[in-house]
């Protein structure tokens, strides 16, 4: 054999371990694409079931009663760092310092958080009444204002401030309310 047989012999074999050498590779990346779109798919399935804190109802089943059970007692009604309102929308006062005798704020049972609120008038912003903190299962009423305010129907304010362990803020709700004044 001569020499340009053998470089030639040598160039085919090179280029044949090249191209498997090439192939490996494509095939590697192929698995690796292939396990990445698994874990999306997978991951996607995961976050589109329906949440156990959707307001629909759910259809339980003989052999799921007990699964449903169990997960509703260990779910809080409300999820920390929220709250649900439990008030009168439209406060009316016999005058502007007097109580009313239909305003009534709850801090329900099944939130998480204490609470307190103030009160201010939609247009300027100033603030007419700060409540005391109110407990979880506890309620105002007989509410006054603290600012004496003509007879007339105002658009108001709510915002509610939820407290943490230490009473300070972590959150706060803007409700609207009506309040009208009689004399």
């Amino acid at each position: 054999m001569n020499d340009s047989a053998m470089r030639g012999g040598r160039k085919r074999a090179g280029a044949s371990r090249a191209i498997v050498v090439l192939g490996c590779l494509i095939l590697v990346a192929l698995v690796g694409v292939i396990v990445v779109l698994v874990m999306l798919l997978n991951r996607k399935t995961e976050t589109t079931e329906p949440q156990n804190n959707s307001p629909r109802a759910v259809i339980v089943h003989e052999d799921t009663v007990g699964e449903q059970v169990e997960r509703i007692i260990r779910q809080p009604p409300v999820e920390p760092g929220y709250y649900q309102a439990s008030m009168t929308l439209d406060w009316v006062f016999p005058d502007g310092s007097s109580p009313s005798e239909n305003a009534v704020v709850r801090n329900e049972e099944n939130n998480t958080n204490d609470v307190y609120f103030d009160i201010m008038l939609r247009d300027s912003r100033e603030v007419i009444y700060e409540s005391p903190v109110i407990p979880l299962g506890s309620y105002i009423d007989n509410i006054t204002l603290d600012k004496d305010l003509d007879a007339g129907t105002y658009r108001c304010i709510i915002v509610y401030h939820l407290l943490d362990e230490n009473q300070k803020t972590i959150s706060t709700l803007n409700m609207g309310l009506t309040i009208t004044v009689e004399n």
